[in-house]
């Protein structure tokens, strides 16, 4: 029982924490009104999000067996060590589908679609023919397409009566691809070996270190551009924190020359105490610029006529 439990990765639920900046951007478009924020609504959207992505890790763990055992590391993952029987996979990627959008009937039905639009994109990626984790740049968009997906889920705990802005959909899609591609990265260089690379992920027998450090480059220069378009529009004060957000990108790209780089492994960077530290108080200043209003800026950011 406990190999079909770590196949649904309960130790990744923290990334789930990424609904949070959707609750965050719809308390800005609407006012920062925190009476707006229901506390059994984040519980269970929350949840609901752990229960659908855990289904997508069972079906990701059984497809990705064959593959995984050229990984220095995944190789000893439940799936390819031991015996697990695919009736009881299949068994418990339904109940955890099943315990998903049930819970999720208690926010609204957008909430429902956007969960429902989370297990498509984990079959999309996982299973054949579409399999687009083999597909070289589409594996790391499609992946990443979760960030919009759980920035959406936060909005919708919010309000079901908006869509949120495109500008920083993109900008979050973005964000999710840099840190996506710069994953690739560390693997590819640890694995270092191009041949071993491509039986473990088909996409690899077309990257080289040199493609996925340009590829990430782009995604956050895409990502720092679309995030920049919704904070004039929205919170202009947010500029004074544009550098910080372009110096955590830095400070996550440096981590992935590290040996064994923990960037490989996201649900383990609470461990990396520069990250963290650097984390927080980005978390900071964002927060104090949240409730400080400087209207000059919004002045020095127009055009001005001479």
């Amino acid at each position: 029982m406990k190999q079909y439990i770590k196949i649904a990765r309960p130790d990744h639920w923290i990334k789930n924490l990424f609904i949070i900046p959707g609750i965050i951007v719809a308390l800005l478009v609407f006012g920062r009104d925190l009476d707006n924020v229901r506390g059994i609504d984040f519980f269970l959207g929350f949840l609901a999000t752990c229960f659908i992505s855990s289904a997508n890790y069972v079906i990701n763990e059984w497809l990705d067996a064959d593959f995984d055992k050229y990984h220095p590391v995944k190789k000893n993952r439940p799936v390819v060590t031991s015996h697990l029987k695919f009736t009881y996979v299949m068994a418990e990627y339904a109940i955890l589908t099943l315990l998903g959008l049930v819970l999720s009937l208690f926010i609204n039905p957008y909430f429902v679609l956007v969960e429902i639009w989370l297990l498509v994109m984990g079959l999309l990626y996982n299973v054949r023919p579409f399999r687009t984790k083999d597909i070289p740049y589409l594996d790391v968009l499609s992946e990443s397409i979760n960030n919009i997906i759980r920035l959406l889920l936060g909005w919708f705990i919010i309000t079901d009566h908006y869509f949120p802005p495109i500008s920083i959909l993109i900008g979050y899609w973005m964000c999710g691809a840099f840190l996506m591609s710069v994953k690739r990265y560390a693997e590819y260089r640890m694995i270092n070996n191009p041949e071993i690379a491509g039986l473990y992920r088909k996409s690899f027998r077309h990257y080289t270190e040199q493609s996925l450090l340009c590829s990430s480059l782009f995604y956050s220069m895409s990502a720092t551009v679309f995030t920049s378009i919704f904070i004039i529009e929205y919170r202009i004060e947010y500029v004074l924190a544009l550098p910080m957000l372009i110096g955590l990108f830095v400070l996550y790209f440096y981590l992935s020359f590290k040996e064994d780089s923990v960037v490989q492994k996201p649900e383990k960077l609470y461990k990396e105490k520069s990250l963290l530290f650097y984390l927080l108080a980005f978390i900071v200043i964002l927060f104090i610029l949240t409730f400080i209003d400087i209207p000059i800026m919004g002045e020095y950011f127009r055009i001005q006529k001479l």
